[in-house]
C-alpha cells in the first residue's frame, strides 16, 4: 500500500485518503486512526475554501507543497488538520473529518475527556491526537514528523455527500466517508 499522490486536486485525493492511517506522537504519547470522513476543498475557485481569497496569513500554509498539514482554528475552539493537495501554490486541502481510533485510545479518551465518539468530527480529531497550532506546516509524509499520514487499506466502499459545516458552495458534494464496516480488513478479525 502507498499514499495516494497529493499533487493531484483535493477533490480526486480525497477520497483516495479514506483509510489512510494519521498518527500522532504529540506529547510524546503515540495515537492513531484510520481516516474514515474527510471533505475537499478546491482553492481559489472554490468559495467554501479559506483559499478562495488568496493567500491571507491565516491560510498561507494551504499553499505549500503537497502532502503539509494545514491547521486551523474553527470558531474559536477546535484546532482542524487539513492536509495540502495539489500543485504548490494552488491553495487545495483535504480537511479531515474523522477517523476510527486504532492506537492510544486511552490517550484520546484523557485528552477529550469522556470515552466513545473520539473521532467522529473534525475538532475531536485534532483534539483526541492533540494537533495543535504547533503543527501548522509540518511535512506529514516525513516519517519522523510528530504527525503523519501513513497508507492503510482502502474502505471497501464510501459515499459522496455535500460538505457540511460551511456556508458557500454548500451543494458541491465533496464530502467522503466509509462506514464503520467498510473499513473493516482481514486482519481486524484475527
Amino acid at each position: 500500500m502507498t499514499l495516494p499522490d497529493l499533487g493531484r486536486h483535493a477533490l480526486e485525493v480525497a477520497p483516495d485518503l479514506l483509510g489512510a492511517r494519521l498518527i500522532s506522537d504529540a506529547g510524546g504519547i503515540r495515537t492513531e486512526v484510520r481516516l474514515r470522513e474527510v471533505e475537499a476543498y478546491g482553492g481559489p475557485e472554490d468559495p467554501a475554501s479559506h483559499a478562495a481569497g488568496g493567500p491571507t496569513p491565516r491560510c498561507e500554509t494551504m499553499f505549500a507543497r503537497p502532502g503539509t498539514l494545514y491547521v486551523y482554528l474553527s470558531y474559536g475552539v477546535h484546532w482542524l488538520a487539513n492536509v495540502v493537495t495539489g500543485a504548490e501554490g494552488e491553495g487545495q486541502a483535504v480537511l479531515l473529518r474523522g477517523g476510527l481510533p486504532v492506537e492510544g485510545v486511552e490517550a484520546m479518551e484523557a485528552r477529550r475527556g469522556r470515552s466513545g465518539h473520539l473521532t467522529d468530527g473534525p475538532g475531536k480529531l485534532g483534539a483526541a491526537m492533540a494537533i495543535g497550532p504547533q503543527h501548522n506546516g509540518l511535512d506529514l509524509l516525513d516519517p519522523n514528523s510528530e504527525i503523519r499520514l501513513e497508507p492503510g487499506p482502502l474502505p471497501a466502499s464510501y459515499r459522496t455527500t455535500k460538505r457540511i459545516g460551511i456556508t458557500r458552495a454548500v451543494d458541491y458534494p465533496w464530502r467522503f466517508l466509509a462506514s464503520p464496516a467498510a473499513m473493516r480488513t482481514d486482519s481486524d478479525s484475527k
